[in-house]
């Protein structure tokens, strides 16, 4: 009896494996797709329905959409440090830091630097303009899946260092649904966004940061510098 047991277990254990092997396993983690997202006319978050004008910092462009996770080092960047506290941790990826450590997002001096070449170009915006962005859903969307949040900060210090994330945390101008995404085949790359008004600010450079809470207490971050321009 023993040895059956013994042989229906190694014949379970072989068929879970098997089939680990044979399913497609589906990436978790979103990041910010586009920072300046602009509509050809109504709300499309499809790159049938508009084009991006702003990205995070050395974000590689003419890529597929939602195709980030499959680079190497993967576009999602999870905080985390060495006392578990996602509020205290680095809150752009740095490469060194993070359960999850993403691409470098860490500031360039210039900071026009991390907007060159193969890379993305910088956002440019004015105070009280929407500004909306975007991201992948990451198979985050279904109707199984709560509607979480992402928060947008934004710092308050022009043309200086990155805050902390406690600072940030201080400065958040919105809370978007994470759900608020268009259609497509395949759940993983539905494209999502959201869109905010600028706040006040002096004319010159700051960080924004796009931070989506998956799980309690699990953030996903993504970094841009943006000029905004006070036309007042």
């Amino acid at each position: 009896m023993h040895l059956r047991s013994s042989a229906l277990a190694v014949v379970f254990i072989s068929s879970i494996a098997l089939f680990s092997q044979l399913t497609p396993v589906a990436e978790a983690h979103s990041w910010a797709d586009c920072i300046d997202w602009r509509f050809n006319g109504k709300e499309d978050w499809s790159d049938d329905g508009g084009y991006c004008r702003g990205y995070a910092r050395r974000f590689p462009v003419g890529k597929e959409f939602a195709s980030l996770d499959h680079n190497s080092p993967s576009r999602h960047y999870q905080q985390d440090n060495d006392d578990l506290d996602p509020n205290r941790a680095l809150a752009c990826s740095d490469r060194k830091h993070g359960k999850d450590r993403g691409s470098d997002e860490t500031r360039a001096s210039p900071v026009s630097d991390a907007y060159t070449g193969s890379w993305g170009r910088m956002t440019t915006t004015e105070v009280g303009k929407k500004l909306c962005v975007r991201w992948p859903a990451k198979n985050h969307a279904e109707s199984n899946e709560d509607d979480t949040i992402v928060q947008i900060n934004l710092s308050t210090i022009k043309d200086g260092k990155d805050p902390d994330q406690e600072e940030l945390l201080e400065n958040t101008v919105a809370k978007l649904k994470y759900k608020n995404c268009g259609h497509h085949k395949v759940p993983d790359k539905r494209p999502c966004g959201g869109c905010f008004e600028v706040p006040e600010r002096e004319s010159g450079t700051y960080l924004l940061q796009w931070r989506w809470e998956l799980n309690p207490g699990e953030w996903y971050t993504s970094c841009a510098d943006v000029y905004i321009n006070n036309k007042s």
